[in-house]
């Protein structure tokens, strides 16, 4: 199920349910903190599409995971260019994105899976540290805390995000279009697992999710 594909930066992991089947899902996952809270439901809902005859692969990106390459040299627009050159080793006929990850989908048909414009999720981030920085004496801004990002870089609920990237998240407000189906969180049943405090996981969703796109990839 570990495999490992080429980026521009060297070989990266990938989760891969590879079965050599007519429908290939790459995974574009939640980013950042989300990705962490999420990531035990997208492999267990990879699981469920390989059980349902569907083949489905999650690539790690540079400075994802297990990537030896600096986060903080990172941008917005070079992960959506290793998802698209991803899209294209793995053969990939469809694509499922989560939350964020809409936002470095290439153009393929799929599932949006409650998307979010990157600039909403910087500002969570940000309203994180400025709460934190509050309760250990310190006063900072949402406002001031992006202005020094965008030249110097930030580190943001536990990641050292640079300039670019910062930049990347704060101009990308708003989501392209796309022909793939949006998938609403009140579709399935709970709370979004990205709101919870730490990670969990849910079963119900994911068997709920799994039978969303199954039945709809097979129309």
């Amino acid at each position: 199920m570990l495999s490992t594909w080429p980026c521009r930066t060297g070989d990266e992991f990938a989760l891969c349910f590879d079965s050599g089947r007519d429908y290939r899902i790459l995974v574009s996952p939640a980013l950042f903190d989300e990705s962490n809270k999420l990531r035990h439901f997208t492999a267990q809902l990879m699981r469920a599409l390989d059980a349902a005859g569907l083949d489905a692969f999650l690539p790690d990106l540079p400075g994802q995971n297990e990537s030896l390459a600096g986060l903080s040299q990172q941008t917005l627009a070079g992960w959506a260019d290793e998802m698209a050159a991803a899209a294209q080793h793995f053969q990939a006929t469809h694509i499922l994105t989560i939350r964020a990850g809409a936002a470095l989908a290439p153009d393929l048909p799929g599932w949006d899976y409650a998307p979010l414009p990157p600039a909403k999720q910087l500002k969570s981030m940000l309203r994180g540290r400025t709460l934190a920085a509050r309760e250990a004496g310190r006063e900072e801004t949402s406002a001031a805390l992006l202005e020094r990002g965008r030249t110097e870089g930030l580190e943001l609920a536990g990641y050292a995000l640079g300039p670019q990237m910062i930049a990347g998240l704060a101009d990308a407000d708003n989501m392209p279009p796309s022909r793939r189906r949006t998938i609403e969180k009140a579709e399935l049943p709970g709370a979004g697992l990205w709101l919870r405090a730490e990670p969990d996981h849910d079963a119900d969703q994911v068997s709920a999710m799994a039978a969303l796109i199954v039945a709809e990839a097979q129309q």
